[in-house]
C-alpha cells in the first residue's frame, strides 16, 4: 500500500490519529532505549557501590569509595544525607527537633524517595501508550470504514473491489495501535520488574544504614 496515497486519501480524523500514534510511539520508543541504559548501568552498579560503601571507614570516606561504581547515584544521596545529618542540622531549625531516629529517618526517606522517582521514570508514560494505543487505533479504523464507506455510497455504486480497498487501508490503523502499544506493555513489565529488586535493594541498604548510625 502506498502511505503517501493512503494519507491523501484520508481526512483530518484519520490524518490527526496518525500523527497521535506516531508521537506515543516516539516518546515510548525514546523511553524505552533511556530506561534499558539506566536501568542496565544501575543493576550493574549497584552491588559494587554497596560493597564500596561498607568497606569505607567512616562515612566522610564513603563517598570517594562509592563515586567510581555509582555512575546513576543512587547509593551516594543516600550516604550524603546520612553524613549531612552526622555534621548536625542548624540549631532551631524544625530539623533539629526530635530524636536522632527521627531525624535519621525522615532524611533516609527522602534522599529514598528521590532516587526511586528517578528509577520509575517513564512507568507511567509506557503503561499509558501500552493502555490506550489500541483504541486509538480502533478509532482510526472506525472512522476510516465509515469515511470510505460514505464515500462509495456517494459514488452510487458499490461492489466488493471498490470496498475492500479502502477498508483494508483502514484496518491498518489498528495494526499500528498494536504496533505501538506491544513494545511498550512488554517494556513497562520488564522494566518494573527489574525496579522492583533494585527498589528493595535500597530500601534494605536505607535501613541497614539506619541501624548503623543508631547503634
Amino acid at each position: 500500500m502506498d502511505l503517501l496515497h493512503w494519507w491523501r486519501q484520508g481526512d483530518a480524523v484519520t490524518q490527526v490519529t496518525a500523527l497521535l500514534l506516531l508521537a506515543m510511539s516516539v516518546a515510548s520508543w525514546v523511553v524505552i532505549l533511556w530506561k534499558l541504559r539506566l536501568l542496565r548501568r544501575a543493576s550493574a552498579d549497584l552491588p559494587r557501590a554497596t560493597a564500596a560503601f561498607w568497606q569505607a571507614a567512616s562515612l566522610a570516606d564513603a563517598a570517594s569509595r562509592v563515586q567510581p561504581f555509582d555512575r546513576e547515584s543512587l547509593i551516594l544521596p543516600l550516604a550524603g544525607a546520612a553524613h549531612a545529618l552526622a555534621a548536625g542540622a542548624p540549631s532551631g531549625s524544625l530539623a533539629a527537633q526530635g530524636s536522632r531516629a527521627q531525624q535519621l529517618t525522615r532524611v533516609l526517606r527522602d534522599a529514598l524517595h528521590g532516587v526511586l522517582g528517578r528509577l520509575q521514570w517513564g512507568q507511567v508514560l509506557l503503561a499509558t501508550v501500552g493502555s490506550t494505543a489500541p483504541f486509538v487505533g480502533l478509532l482510526g479504523t472506525v472512522w476510516g470504514i465509515y469515511h470510505a464507506l460514505a464515500t462509495i455510497a456517494g459514488a452510487g455504486q458499490i461492489t466488493i473491489e471498490r470496498v475492500a480497498g479502502p477498508v483494508g487501508e483502514a484496518l491498518v490503523m489498528t495494526a499500528a495501535g498494536l504496533a505501538v502499544a506491544i513494545p511498550a506493555v512488554l517494556a513497562y513489565n520488564v522494566y518494573g520488574r527489574i525496579t522492583g529488586r533494585l527498589e528493595a535493594d535500597l530500601e534494605g541498604f536505607a535501613r541497614d544504614l539506619r541501624e548503623l548510625l543508631l547503634g
